[in-house]
């Protein structure tokens, strides 16, 4: 069968739109009309052709970084110890129940003060919601003191079942902390499960016994890329790509800097052992105390500064916002040190009042070494799903000392 194209002039396929083009060659007999099918289907295929190379060029677009900005942080010690002292005031004469409110204030102190390109953050939660969960966390931990003195056994199941839900209590920890944080009224969120948290907080840390702790820097690594590739903005997702050789050089930093450590503490502890043993004043054995505490303090500076500035690197430099972002650290691990050394010198020294000027000199050390590129996608960030949360399970985790901190 011949294609009619000698009879009748064959239609200017080449100014139909995609979708007309698709519609023309469903409506035609492809025997009967062979050639006209054979031009339809190569504009079809041409035009689909340059459709994706667009989008890989929009793409590529909104992956260029337009402007590189450094977070800020504005807030002041004096500032802040006025909130913190009437905090403190209040938490006492309310015996603790102030403390939600206080917990509140705080971070809106804080978060209202961080700043980045020219935008600040926002805390949303309430106190309520902050006081329930303390009001549950409260009796979880005090139901636990009091097996402990009535039956031993019944805490020790009642623990072990704690252990099987800290996992649960992170999820909910995290998922509440993100939601009530926003940047631009977009808040943020997390999305990660029980079954994965189950195994990184649980299941591998038992594991790493078994090896002697030499799986310990790949879990430490594993729990990282968890809560980064778990945490969403918006629409958009985090995403990490993590070296397990950073954290075992770093494991292995810690460790020689800890042997090193134990070895002063070491012959520390044998001078007073000998001024003792000679017949020594128990002002010299007092002396020895406070300088075994305060070197004890002086080693916990040194260690978890080195550790958290390498790895908090490590971890801001190989994370991005999908399309929107990527991240820097430049926090030098001296600088952490010493500025762990120096609060920890000045609280011990005022008693505690030295506490405001501590945490805002952290958050600003912590801003300074931030930057952040932004993609041309920066302002197209919409709004996402962020779930429910409840302040039930930060509280507990909390209360119960779960950390989930990055680096």
């Amino acid at each position: 069968m011949t294609d009619d194209n000698a009879y009748t002039p064959m239609p200017d396929y080449e100014s139909y739109s995609l979708e007309e083009l698709a519609q023309a060659l469903n409506s035609i007999d492809a025997t009967e009309y062979p050639e006209r099918a054979a031009k339809i289907s190569a504009l079809i295929a041409e035009r689909k052709s340059k459709l994706h190379a667009s989008h890989e060029t929009i793409s590529k677009a909104n992956d260029k970084i337009i402007r590189t900005e450094q977070v800020k942080f504005h807030g002041k010690a004096g500032e802040f110890f006025s909130i913190w002292i009437v905090n403190l005031l209040l938490s006492i004469v309310t015996l603790g129940i102030y403390s939600a409110w206080a917990t509140v204030r705080t971070k809106r102190y804080f978060y209202s003060n961080t700043e980045l390109d020219g935008h600040r953050f926002s805390y949303l939660a309430e106190p309520l919601q902050i006081l329930k969960g303390r009001i549950i966390a409260v009796i979880l931990f005090g139901g636990y003191f009091f097996l402990t003195t009535i039956n031993p056994a019944a805490a020790l199941i009642f623990a072990l079942v704690l252990m099987a839900l800290t996992p649960a209590l992170i999820i909910m920890s995290m998922r509440f902390r993100l939601r009530m944080t926003a940047y631009r009224n977009v808040r943020f969120s997390f999305k990660g499960r029980w079954g994965e948290a189950f195994a990184l907080f649980v299941l591998l840390p038992i594991a790493s016994v078994f090896t002697l702790y030499l799986l310990m820097p790949w879990v430490l690594k594993k729990i990282d890329a968890f809560l980064v590739n778990e945490s969403c903005f918006g629409n958009k997702s985090f995403s990490t790509t993590l070296d397990t050789g950073k954290y075992y050089r770093t494991s292995v930093g810690v460790l020689f800097i800890s042997l090193c450590l134990m070895l002063i503490s070491s012959f520390v502890l044998g001078i007073g052992a000998v001024a003792m043993s000679n017949g020594g004043s128990p002002s010299v054995s007092a002396l020895a105390t406070i300088l075994l505490v305060l070197f004890y303090l002086v080693a916990y500076a040194v260690v978890s500064g080195y550790y958290n500035a390498r790895i908090r690197n490590h971890i801001f430099q190989n994370t991005q916002l999908e399309n929107v972002a990527q991240f820097n650290s430049s926090l030098a691990a001296g600088a952490l040190i010493k500025l762990r050394l120096v609060n920890a010198l000045a609280i011990v020294l005022t008693l505690g009042m030295a506490l405001p000027w501590a945490k805002v000199r952290s958050a600003k050390l912590y801003a300074d070494a931030t930057e952040v590129k932004m993609f041309e996608g920066f302002d197209q960030v919409l709004v996402g799903s962020s779930g429910s949360a409840g302040a039930v399970a930060e509280e507990a985790a909390t209360l119960f000392d779960v950390d989930v901190a990055l680096g």
